[in-house]
């Protein structure tokens, strides 16, 4: 019995030990398992050596160390100069000749801060860049090709990134709470900055520079001035020191009123001379803290925050006084595109078209317009937002949602790169076929230097950081499209799964589809045909399609759906409220005739007769019925699929995630019964009998109330 106790607290620990809690994300470094591909990265991979002395050299050293004597198995000893023994030589392209003679200048000169070259010749690789953090990103590359289990033999690559500004936006208070954060509390401790540098704070750095993401932006952009405070830039500039070797900036969100609230000016007016001087000396202030500070992200006359407009300025007259502030210093303004007004009639998908193209060529030349992926708010699906293509004079800047808060928060598996994917790929026709998207932002369509992408951040306190242990891939989605928007859906998910989990083929093919369907089947049972923004009150957790009591007319679901006795969506089309005519022509044609429109929208630009005759042969109403059915049916798919991989995941992720998709099993049900009997009172038809019926009221789901829902 004794011996028995014995030989089961082994096995327990031996639990313990290969569980994992995701923590280390998509840099595990677990040991090759392929034995004879192990011995080719061996032979491949003698003796490395590191050039240089830099902070960030000396992050390479050791992040190399680290992955190798996991990869590998055995310590693996760094050389400490260059020999003949040294397989893979790592540096500067100015660090030694062998280095600067693997590309002309011309190369070089392209290859900008970022890029880097990673070339194979006879018995060596080399890994180089113009800077430290070049090289770092080269690395960190090669890393993910022995992680993934690819050829490291005959390497001939060139990387630069499509974007300049890779950037995250933390909507994190000063407070610790997270605005539509569903992973914890903010990771910025700042009851115990500057003094206390937490090792996560390094451990979130380095898991960006491995995607290359090189911006954060800490604060939320409905913004609290007191960040601007000298108390709170010394615990700034703490989180940059940090940050600064891994080659990413800090940004701050500033709140517009500052003056008023921080320097107790009477106005915020941006044409006002004391209100300029305000700006220009907090400017210097900052700048004296954090010499590298990347500048503003500013949410303005929106949702109630402080703006120009209060002075019957328009948005580029706040900008501008805010990039000027900055010019010298070489910081940026980033001037967020979300607005909408409640004295505004207009359909709030016409607002801030309405609002930016008439200051199209008025900002200056350090002020990036952000604007989101679509008009109304990151919904599930929606067609991409009408100033993509439509202020070729102005560098616009994509706002992605990483954080899930219409897509199923931290409870539904969503893989969000097809919906990234999706939006960069539109064609926005603005100077011809193939005006995509992705070419506005990159600038190449219009000529601009300034181009970005950012993404709403889903990271918080959580042992693994996202919440669902699937989200961390969005994440990550997020950092590979910002350097390459041309990569699929499919290449990104199969990085992330091997990096994540596992290199075993069965695994990773039967798992990436789960992920790559997983956004369709999740628009299926919550926004089908273009439904969109009927989510609950506040929290914006489950459906409620019937709010009709809410201040602002476009805070209510009601306001999109239109659902009457005739039919259901809402009219954009010429003879509704026009917004389609803020698209090109040929942009528009694949929406405005009805009969030939993209099904994925018909709701969003149409109010459909309930008997209307879809492709598939079904009414509107049955169609609705199918496709809600479809998306519950194809979780169901997705449990039966993940519970294939028992043997193959360890076995403290596999258990959350098959309870997490218990949960959204139920959430999908949920989405199903209520949005289906609530538009039932108008279409007046049943739900067909070879589907699952509800098994509750719609007055039951009304009932629902969700207090303590995270992410308000």
């Amino acid at each position: 019995m004794k011996r028995l106790n014995v030989l089961l607290l082994l096995l327990i620990a031996c639990t313990f030990v290969q569980a994992e809690t995701g923590y280390e994300l998509w840099l595990r470094y677990t040991k090759i398992s392929n034995t004879s591909l192990l011995q080719q990265y061996k032979q491949q991979l003698a003796s490395p050596v590191v050039l240089g002395s830099s902070p960030t050299t000396s992050i390479i050293r050791a992040e190399l160390s680290t992955a190798l004597k996991g990869l590998m198995g055995t310590n693996y000893r760094l050389a400490s100069s260059i020999s003949s023994s040294n397989t893979l030589i790592i540096g500067k392209a100015d660090a030694t000749n062998i280095l600067s003679s693997l590309a002309t200048k011309d190369e070089l000169k392209k290859l900008g801060e970022d890029g880097f070259i990673i070339k194979a010749k006879p018995g060596k690789t080399f890994i180089t860049g113009n800077t430290d953090v070049a090289v770092l990103y080269g690395v960190f590359h090669y890393l993910r090709l022995l992680q993934t289990n690819q050829p490291i033999t005959n390497l001939n690559i060139v990387s630069v990134p499509k974007l300049k500004l890779r950037m995250l936006n933390h909507w994190d208070n000063l407070d610790r709470s997270v605005e539509r954060g569903y992973a914890g509390e903010s990771i910025w401790d700042w009851h115990r900055l500057p003094g206390y540098i937490d090792q996560r704070y390094i451990d979130y750095a380095r898991a960006n520079a491995s995607i290359g993401i090189n911006a954060v932006a800490l604060t939320n952009v409905n913004a609290n001035a007191t960040i601007l405070t000298a108390n709170y830039l010394e615990k700034v500039k703490a989180l940059a020191d940090a940050f600064r070797p891994y080659g990413i900036k800090v940004f701050l969100t500033a709140r517009f009123s500052a003056p008023i609230e921080l320097g107790k000016l009477k106005t915020a007016d941006p044409l006002d001379n004391a209100v300029q001087q305000w700006w220009n000396e907090k400017v210097k202030e900052i700048y004296s803290f954090i010499p590298d500070f990347g500048g503003f992200v500013v949410k303005a006359n929106s949702e109630g925050q402080p703006g120009p407009q209060d002075y019957k300025r328009t948005h580029a007259d706040g900008a501008n006084m805010m990039a000027k502030a900055l010019a010298s210093h070489k910081g940026i303004i980033i001037w967020r595109a979300f607005v909408y007004a409640a004295e505004n009639p207009v359909d709030r998908h016409k607002q801030a078209y309405d609002d930016f193209v008439p200051l199209d060529g008025k900002f200056e030349p350090n002020v990036m317009v952000q604007v989101k992926n679509g008009a109304i708010d990151f919904m599930p699906r929606e067609p991409f937002h009408p100033l993509f293509g439509a202020m070729p004079k102005t560098p616009l800047m994509m706002e992605f949602q990483v954080t899930q808060e219409y897509t199923g928060q931290a409870t539904n598996w969503v893989f969000l790169a097809p919906l990234f994917k999706e939006v960069l790929d539109s064609d926005t026709y603005s100077k011809s076929k193939n005006s995509t998207v992705a070419k506005v932002i990159d600038g190449s369509l219009d000529n601009h230097s300034l181009n970005g992408m950012t993404g709403v951040a889903n990271i918080g306190s959580d042992i693994n950081w996202c919440g669902h242990p699937m989200a961390q891939a969005n994440w990550y989605a997020l950092g590979r499209l910002a350097w390459d928007y041309n990569l699929s859906s499919d290449t990104i998910a199969d990085e992330w799964l091997r990096m994540t989990f596992s290199n075993d083929a069965s695994f990773v093919q039967s798992t990436k589809q789960i992920m790559l369907n997983s956004r369709e089947i999740m628009v299926d049972y919550m926004n089908p045909l273009g439904l969109h923004h009927i989510m609950g009150t506040g929290h914006h957790y489950g459906p409620a399609p019937w709010v009709s009591n809410l201040n602002r007319p476009e805070w209510n679901p009601v306001y999109y759906h239109k659902a009457d006795s005739v039919g259901i969506g809402f009219n954009r089309t010429s003879t509704g409220s026009k917004a389609i005519e803020q698209y090109q022509p040929d942009a528009r044609k694949q929406w405005e005739n009805i009969a030939t429109a993209d099904e994925k929208y018909l709701l969003w630009f149409h109010h459909a007769s309930w008997n209307y005759k879809m492709k598939s042969g079904r009414s509107l109403w049955n169609e609705l019925c199918h496709q809600y059915n479809a998306g519950v049916d194809s979780v169901k798919w997705m449990q039966r699929e993940w519970q294939k991989q028992a043997t193959k995941v360890d076995a403290e992720r596999f258990k959350a995630v098959s309870m997490l998709l218990n949960v959204q099993l139920e959430e999908a049900k949920w989405w199903r019964n209520a949005c289906l009997l609530y538009f039932q009172t108008f279409s007046k038809q049943p739900i067909p009998s070879n589907y699952e019926q509800p098994d509750k009221t719609l007055d039951y789901y009304k009932s629902l109330r969700f207090p303590f829902a995270p992410g308000n």
